[in-house]
């Protein structure tokens, strides 16, 4: 969960080098979305397919494959060197750390009972927010020591180690035959698999220290034409792959395999494509509308008027499908319980006012008192970030004493409480100090005690929709919540800064002109910014009170309906 919340954030610190590396120059930020938006795509659309599979495959071997998923996107990224190969390697990296997230929240309600999975998921939730902190600096200190491709080279060890981790405790180490006789791990496997990862890894990335040799270099050049599979390591690879499935299909009963293929082919016959791939476009649909959006003009994109009756439409062929389908990839019945779809209805509204918090506190940050750096303002942010994870594990031992509602609501509702009161901050506010301590300042109260409402709402939210389904379901509904946060906060941000925006052009527009208040220096006139930056104060205030409104409509949502469900078993 750290690995895949860190590489969520780091982009933020390193995107302006990939431009460079990929050829687009600083002052046109548009050309680089994709980067941003592959990732989204990657990371929303196979969620519920993750999940799905994650039920009828098995936790720890969905588990393994995200993470060599992720890994294989890291190295994609890496190794590009166009625009088109970044956003493949990020879309890559997107759908396996975002796999992650749902069958590990799953896999802690299977190891869980239901009264006692509070403490656990606010742990798990806490490390993810903590991801989202340790993600830029991560990026930055990296950065600092060597190049922006080390940060998604040095994923790949990682990923692997975390791989090695889950398999070893993945399944048991028996004879199915006899149980008492323990089954031999497979080495032949393990030795074609070393291979084949090495042999991809080098002809992806074709280290020019071993490509630019008279000897080495020789692996490297193509046997027929200029064909780059045809080179002696790209052989080396598809071989050692198709020795390996081979193996895995063939290998004995009292052998431990590395790959279970044997029972993928049962799975996959189980899920229900058709679903999968409607529900895919619609979600698609929904990060394009919002994530292309440019707030200065419109909501949503402008693709909008296409993609929006085209999510319509598809949705109805999907509820249609699942209804009628007799092992759905969302069984729809099983999400009529309150605390089902009032855990999604939750995760949308605090999403929202999440981003927010996310975007604008540094925004304000940086027009009041921090005008000329990023990284003071962005210190002002960690305020807030660093007291979500410490709610989070507060929110999980409170949440079996006090119930879902009372956490989950009692938490959000500070978190509304204290947007009223960012909107009615100061140019001053980030700046005054208390006169106990001149490094602490009014802010800082406001902005811990949003981070511990968001926090102390993360545990209810996710136990509440494990604890509402049927264990066989588990994987699925913590990918659709997962799923509902990144919609409503793409959506809350595109439709609060817009609204924002309107403000502010309304309060510009009513400003005197720089010239009739400084005639002498009209470029250079102090009264003039400080009206302007009065309207930006209003905008931001405008988009506080809206995050405010998101949140208390989640304090609601989750008050109402977040109740806690009888215990469901798989049957």
């Amino acid at each position: 969960m750290l690995l895949g919340a860190a590489d969520t954030y780091v982009v933020v610190t390193v995107l302006p080098a990939i431009m460079s590396s990929v050829g687009i120059d600083l002052t046109h930020l548009q050309e680089a979305t994709p980067i941003i938006s592959g990732f989204l795509l990657g990371y929303v659309c196979v969620l519920p397919l993750l999940g799905r599979l994650s039920d009828l495959f098995g936790r720890a071997p969905v588990l393994t494959f995200c993470l060599v998923l992720f890994a294989g996107g890291s190295l994609l990224t890496a190794s590009a060197n166009t625009l088109g190969a970044v956003v493949v390697g990020r879309t890559l990296q997107g759908a396996g750390g975002g796999g992650l997230v749902p069958v590990t929240l799953a896999l802690v309600a299977d190891l869980w009972s239901p009264r006692r999975r509070g403490l656990p998921l606010g742990i798990v939730g806490g490390v993810q927010e903590v991801g989202s902190v340790v993600g830029p600096l991560y990026g930055a200190a990296l950065t600092t020591l060597s190049t922006w491709r080390a940060i998604f080279y040095v994923n790949m060890p990682l990923a692997a180690l975390l791989a090695a981790g889950v398999r070893a405790r993945g399944e048991p180490a028996q004879d199915q035959a006899h149980p008492s006789r323990p089954r031999l791990p497979d080495w032949p496997g393990r030795v074609l698999a070393a291979v084949c990862v090495t042999g991809t890894v080098l002809a992806i990335a074709a280290p020019p220290v071993l490509t630019d040799s008279l000897t080495i270099g020789t692996v490297f050049a193509p046997l027929v034409g200029s064909a780059t599979i045809t080179s002696p390591v790209v052989l080396v690879a598809l071989l050692s792959a198709l020795l390996l499935v081979a193996r895995e299909l063939a290998i004995p009963t009292a052998v431990r395999p590395l790959i279970p293929l044997r029972r993928l082919p049962g799975a996959l016959a189980r899920v229900d494509w058709p679903g999968a791939l409607l529900l895919a476009l619609v979600l698609a649909a929904l990060v394009l509308v919002f994530a292309s959006a440019d707030p200065q003009q419109s909501v949503v994109g402008p693709s909008a008027p296409v993609l929006l009756p085209g999510a319509l439409v598809l949705s109805v062929l999907f509820v249609l499908r699942e209804l009628r389908t007799g092992d759905p990839l969302v069984d729809l019945r099983a999400l009529r319980d309150r605390a089902a779809f009032g855990s999604l209805l939750t995760s949308l509204a605090a999403g929202a006012a999440l981003m927010a918090a996310l975007v604008d506190i540094p925004v304000f940050a940086r027009a009041t008192v921090d005008p000329d750096s990023q990284l003071a303002a962005a210190l002002v942010l960690a305020r807030l970030l660093a007291a979500v994870p410490v709610g989070a594990v507060v929110g999980g031992l409170l949440v079996d004493r006090l119930g879902y509602r009372v956490v989950a609501g009692g938490g959000l509702l500070v978190t509304a409480a204290m947007f009223a009161l960012m909107a009615r901050w100061t140019t001053t506010t980030l700046s005054d100090g208390f006169a106990w301590a001149a490094w602490s300042h009014p802010s800082d109260p406001v902005l811990i005690a949003c981070g511990l409402g968001f926090g102390l709402s993360i545990a209810p939210i996710s136990a509440a929709i494990l604890g509402a389904v049927p264990e066989r379901l588990h994987g699925v509904a913590a990918s659709l919540n997962v799923a509902a946060r990144l919609v409503g906060m793409l959506a809350g941000l595109s439709v609060l800064t817009a609204i924002g925006l309107r403000r502010f052009y309304s309060v510009q527009a009513m400003l005197p002109r720089a010239a009739s208040l400084c005639p002498d220096t009209p470029l250079r006139c102090p009264a003039y910014n400080a009206l302007e930056t009065g309207a930006i104060l209003d905008e931001l205030h405008v988009i506080f009170i809206g995050a405010g409104i998101c949140a208390l409509l989640a304090a609601v949502l989750a008050t109402g309906l977040l109740r806690r469900s009888p215990p469901t078993t798989s049957a």
